[in-house]
């Protein structure tokens, strides 16, 4: 099965006009993939909308350039909602949007797995086994 998406005006910066998918894991993985992104919709899944800061400080060694990068995909591809406070400073507040919040049947079992296994001593090698 071959997927062909669209990009829309936000996201062709990003990605170019379109991009074709062999499989609809290969179109899920290229939103939320990587290090980062999942962590930072984990993040604002479980903590509600959050400012730049909170979340340098809740996904340290995150730099701030890969941070910003990040956020802009993220809101280009829909999944966060970046919204900016006319105050003095700038009071800017991201948070998921009912497409982000959509993959949370999808995050929930995935963040959890990640906290399971960072707080093991030692992650089971049971080679894909089942118990």
């Amino acid at each position: 099965m071959i997927i062909t998406i669209e990009a829309d005006k936000a996201n062709s910066d990003i990605m170019g006009s379109s991009k074709t998918y062999h499989n609809p894991t290969e179109a899920t993985l290229d939103r939320i993939g990587g290090k980062w992104k999942t962590a930072i919709l984990c993040l604002l899944a479980e903590q509600g909308a959050l400012r730049n800061g909170e979340m340098m400080r809740a996904l340290s060694p995150i730099t701030q350039k890969m941070l910003s990068q990040q956020l802009k995909e993220l809101e280009a591809d829909g999944l966060i909602l970046r919204t900016v406070f006319p105050e003095v400073p700038a009071k800017v507040v991201y948070e998921l949007t009912k497409n982000g919040w959509s993959l949370r049947t999808v995050l929930d079992p995935l963040c959890e797995w990640g906290k399971r296994f960072v707080h093991t001593d030692k992650p089971e090698q049971n080679h894909g086994h089942q118990p």
